[in-house]
């Protein structure tokens, strides 16, 4: 169960008016550092497949990856987040919306591609997320994941500091190997690691 200071934290995002989806260049060029072009790519994106994203929050990668897959399911915490991510991909006819937790959601079927940037960090068991990734990805599968290289267990934006749980690359590692997925690939940034697994 998600705690609800991160919900809270997430929907105050949207009431004063942080929507990473409608930064300006120079900020939406820094956030590529931990989904950029490569990221995208390495989910290796068709007109055939179902993606899901874990933490879809306003749109600023859904909207790179709705144009080159079947459907896309984004799911997210905050219902303010998943509310301004309706307005901000209004275009895109082949997204479903789903304002839940995780790993509390009953998902219907299995996906091709699964990924999530920054996200992982609001998970305590970790564990129990990636088996839960291991269960909806399809036999073949690609699992894209952006983590952090931040060690700090707070999240600090001056007026109010957010509980995270840091990732470490070997954990994670360890983590995807422990279930029928493989980790394919790992490449990084002055500020993330990017792993691909496959499945």
């Amino acid at each position: 169960m998600c705690d609800m200071e991160v919900i809270n934290h997430y929907d105050l995002l949207i009431e004063e008016e942080n929507d990473p989806f409608r930064d300006p260049p120079i900020l939406q060029e820094y956030m590529s550092q931990w989904d950029g072009a490569r990221f995208i790519e390495a989910m290796e994106l068709t007109k055939s497949k179902k993606v899901l994203e874990i933490g879809i929050g306003t749109g600023r990668i859904a909207v790179k990856v709705a144009p080159f897959c079947m459907n896309l399911t984004g799911i997210d915490v905050s219902p303010k987040t998943i509310k301004r991510a309706k307005e901000n991909l209004k275009e895109h006819t082949n997204i479903v919306f789903i304002c839940d937790d995780f790993n509390d959601y009953q998902f219907s079927g299995t996906f091709d591609v699964i990924y999530s940037s920054l996200t992982m960090m609001h998970f305590k068991h970790k564990k129990q997320v990636v088996t839960k990734i291991d269960t909806l990805l399809s036999k073949n599968g690609i699992f894209c994941l952006s983590i952090d290289k931040n060690q700090s267990e707070y999240i600090d934006i001056g007026t109010r500091k957010i509980r995270v749980y840091p990732d470490t690359l070997e954990n994670i590692k360890s983590l995807i190997m422990a279930t029928a997925m493989s980790v394919s690939m790992v490449f990084e940034t002055d500020n993330a690691y990017i792993i691909v697994s496959k499945k």
